[in-house]
C-alpha cells in the first residue's frame, strides 16, 4: 500500500546517520535508502512510498518508509 507523507527532512545522529521525514504533526518516519537528491532537499517535501513492516533498523525512530518518489513543496 502506497502512502503520501509531507514534512521536513532531518539527519538523525544514530550510527552513521539516519534520514528521517518529520511531519508538521510531529510524526517521524525513518527513510529507507533515500535517493541522494532527496537527502540534499531543503524545505518541505512530499514523499510517496511504502511502509515496510518487514524491515528492522538500529535507529528505530519510527515506521520505515521506502521512498518511491518525492517532490519539493517549497
Amino acid at each position: 500500500m502506497s502512502i503520501n507523507v509531507t514534512g521536513k527532512l532531518e539527519k538523525k545522529g544514530f550510527g552513521l546517520g539516519t534520514w528521517a521525514l518529520v511531519t508538521p504533526g510531529g510524526e517521524t518516519y525513518e527513510l529507507k535508502d533515500p535517493p541522494s537528491e532527496l537527502c540534499q532537499a531543503q524545505g518541505t517535501v512530499k514523499v510517496e512510498g511504502q511502509i515496510r513492516d518487514d524491515v528492522m533498523t538500529l535507529a528505530m525512530i519510527g515506521p520505515v518508509l521506502e521512498v518511491k518518489s518525492f517532490q519539493l513543496i517549497d
